[in-house]
């Protein structure tokens, strides 16, 4: 998915200066990396609130136009106002084609639904983390990662290491020896509450309860021919 998104370079710097600009619906930035300087931008706030509101804007690689020139970048930090919808700030860093970059992706869990721990046991997933930190060359880097629940039972957990990872990327936690979980199957205090206070049958039980229900069949048929006559 390419998302394009539109600055210009800023002629005023300071915090006065940042401060007419967000008076105008606009956004101060800064766009750093890629073996150049730095450079101070403004971004339309409305177009750039609404964009952020795209999971991917978060985890592409942006074709960012600055003055007409094109350069691609990835989001690196957003700062919004405490209790405002507002960007205050934002930071994208250049990126490289021959070098690779640390991202967190999101987590992606599907067929939840189907899941042993859940279809038969009543069990509730737990997102245990919800985005993997990863390593991979621009070219290779994905909108996100599937987690595929359908042989998850209660009580078990996938890890790192149970990802299908995309072709060229690596997990930097993994890559350390770290194979953390990423989610897991719990009972619910109620239902695991429910099954200890069922009374449990056992095979020996089923023929003395067959019995007494012949018994009681008996009883009723003798009461019944007492009242005919």
């Amino acid at each position: 998915m390419k998302i394009a998104i539109k600055a210009e370079v800023r002629k005023a710097q300071g915090t006065g200066a940042s401060r007419r600009l967000r008076r105008a619906d606009k956004v101060p930035g800064i766009v750093y990396g890629g073996g150049k300087d730095a450079t101070v931008v403004e971004l339309d706030h409305n177009d750039l609130f609404h964009k952020l509101k795209l999971e991917a804007f978060h985890a592409s690689i942006l074709d960012m136009s600055i003055d007409g020139k094109s350069e691609q970048v990835l989001l690196r930090d957003v700062q919004m106002h405490a209790w405002k919808q507002n960007v205050l700030h934002v930071d994208f860093q250049r990126v490289s084609a021959d070098k690779k970059l640390h991202m967190k992706v999101p987590l992606h869990f599907i067929n939840a639904d189907v899941a042993p721990g859940v279809k038969l046991s009543g069990g509730i997933v737990s997102h245990i983390i919800n985005e993997l930190d990863i390593s991979c060359l621009p070219k290779d880097l994905p909108e996100f990662i599937e987690v595929d629940l359908k042989d998850l039972a209660a009580g078990h957990s996938i890890h790192i290491s149970n990802l299908k990872m995309p072709a060229g990327v690596e997990s930097v936690a993994l890559h350390r020896g770290d194979d953390q979980s990423v989610a897991t199957i719990i009972i619910p205090r109620a239902v695991a509450a429910e099954e200890e206070a069922a009374p449990a049958v056992s095979a020996a039980d089923v023929p003395a309860a067959n019995q007494k229900a012949k018994d009681e069949e008996k009883k009723d048929d003798k009461a019944a021919g007492k009242d005919k006559k």
